[in-house]
């Protein structure tokens, strides 16, 4: 982390930035900064990743609120968008509109690791679906850059009765 000031709340360097981690297995992994979060954005958030070779930083995935883009830094991906894989790398620009018909995942398919950028609008309630493993994911969040205050990730073909749970007597 830079020792050097800030020049202004709303401008931020990525070397100021230190890295959160995650992995997950062998195929999920990922090392990102938060840019958005970090110069007050509120209405666009953008993530800075590093994904080794071989991995992926999330699995396949849609947005129901939430659009997103892709700006490739370093290194060569593979892409998925819907049932089509697209070669990826540096200066390329990709937009995930919302609908399953966009669902994406970015796989590192090189030998070094793959930088780029994640934009996103940051709409308050989303809705994500899982492709691969039929699941769907709900959030709600408060404001931006704080804990969802709802998250629950559960099968697609869960069926609970509106009322199960309450009492009804």
């Amino acid at each position: 982390m830079s020792t050097k000031p800030r020049r202004h709340p709303n401008a931020v360097n990525l070397s100021e930035l230190d890295p959160g981690s995650f992995e997950k297995g062998s195929r999920f992994g990922y090392a990102a900064k938060r840019l958005g979060q970090e110069s007050g954005g509120h209405s666009i958030g953008c993530n800075w990743f590093e994904v080794p070779p071989g991995r992926t930083a999330f699995p396949c995935h849609y947005h129901t609120a939430n659009e997103e883009s892709l700006f490739i830094l370093e290194g060569d991906g593979t892409l998925r968008i819907g049932q089509d894989k697209v070669e990826v790398g540096p200066g390329d620009y990709v937009a995930f509109p919302v609908g399953p018909e966009h669902a994406h995942q970015l796989i590192n398919s090189g030998s070094a690791p793959l930088r780029y950028l994640c934009f996103s609008t940051m709409n308050k309630v989303e809705v994500v679906g899982y492709p691969d493993s039929n699941k769907i994911g709900a959030m709600a969040w408060e404001g931006p850059h704080k804990p969802a205050i709802v998250r629950a990730i559960f099968p697609a073909d869960a069926q609970v009765d509106y009322y199960d749970g309450e009492e009804t007597e």
